[in-house]
């Protein structure tokens, strides 16, 4: 492959806060090294469509504070075609394009990793999504900002629990990873956290709430997982209506409210970070990877591998949030 001389940068798959500054970041240091570069409205549909536009530095101006993604971002059933793809290609090269940064999840590199494998294009993949449910990085850019959501939210229904002695049953996102459930769990004090990752027994939830009751501990927090095997959040609270006819138990289902926002500190110093090395990787011909960080060290993984690795949980956590929560 040639020497990168023209850049483009693209979000896919689901909107997390942090995404603008990782294109800030992008855009800036592409300058800085005299790249051309390209924005990709509304991902891989937008670059088959070709809806590109060249972007300098007042292009990213005041967007590193902004949740969302400027940029946009969508599925693409075009992509997913080998015709869709050429005609992503040909407009690309029609603007002498020869590098990609696409930033999104396991979908998303799946993407460019196909893309790149057809054709002359060296991808590279900044790890996007609010689940954390990538291998190789220890920080996805959005969760961070997500959990923060997810907690302060958290924080709130306890305090309308406490009022009424209620058992709440929290529902966050993660189809099919339980880290934001397991993180805000355990630092709103949740008496009961279910997963995608560990089995459900709501009978053992069941006889934990009632073992409370008989002690006089009636204001108990349940954090489920969207992906939870039993079903999510409607589900356990049923359970638990049907089970505990004593109890007050209420569901709130926090949804989409975890995507938005304002990026944390922590995800616009990750954004920006994974950002600047995703050019310099082009720059430095290590293509096809996505950039993470693992010990505060920038890791690089190739993304054929990255589509296949999921993180590992812990099992101390889970063994934490035994034990506190007794």
């Amino acid at each position: 492959m040639q020497d990168v001389s023209k850049i483009a940068v693209l979000t896919s798959g689901g909107d997390s806060p942090g995404m603008n500054a990782a294109i800030r970041a992008v855009v800036r240091t592409a300058l800085y090294h005299k790249l051309e570069v390209f924005g990709v409205y509304r991902g891989y549909q937008g670059m088959v469509e070709d809806d590109i536009m060249a972007m300098d530095s007042k292009s990213v101006a005041n967007i590193i504070q902004r949740g969302g993604t400027i940029l946009k971002t969508a599925r693409s059933k075009d992509f997913l075609t080998p015709e869709g793809r050429k005609k992503a290609y040909e407009n690309l090269k029609k603007r002498g394009i020869n590098g990609l940064v696409v930033i999104g999840g396991d979908g998303s590199f799946r993407g460019a990793r196909t893309f790149s494998a057809e054709f002359d294009i060296p991808c590279v993949g900044l790890p996007g999504t609010i689940d954390k449910d990538i291998g190789g990085t220890d920080l996805t850019i959005g969760f961070d900002t997500a959990v923060n959501t997810a907690v302060d939210a958290i924080d709130k229904i306890r305090d309308t629990m406490d009022a009424h002695d209620r058992v709440f049953v929290v529902e966050v996102m993660g189809r099919d990873a339980g880290y934001i459930a397991l993180y805000s769990g355990i630092a709103t004090g949740a008496e009961n956290i279910l997963i995608p990752e560990t089995k459900t027994d709501m009978a053992s939830v069941v006889n934990m709430l009632t073992e409370k009751e008989k002690r006089k501990k009636l204001v108990n927090l349940i954090v489920v997982a969207e992906g939870d095997d039993f079903g999510g959040g409607n589900y356990v609270g049923d359970y638990l209506k049907k089970h505990l006819p004593n109890a007050d138990v209420r569901v709130c289902i926090l949804g989409h409210i975890q995507r938005g926002g304002s990026p944390s500190c922590m995800d616009r110093l990750i954004a920006s970070r994974m950002g600047y090395h995703a050019v310099e990787c082009l720059l430095e011909k290590k293509y096809n990877v996505m950039v993470g960080v693992v010990n505060n060290r920038m890791h690089y993984t190739p993304l054929e591998e990255a589509v296949k690795a999921k993180q590992k949980l812990n099992s101390d956590w889970l063994k934490i949030t035994r034990i506190l929560a007794s």
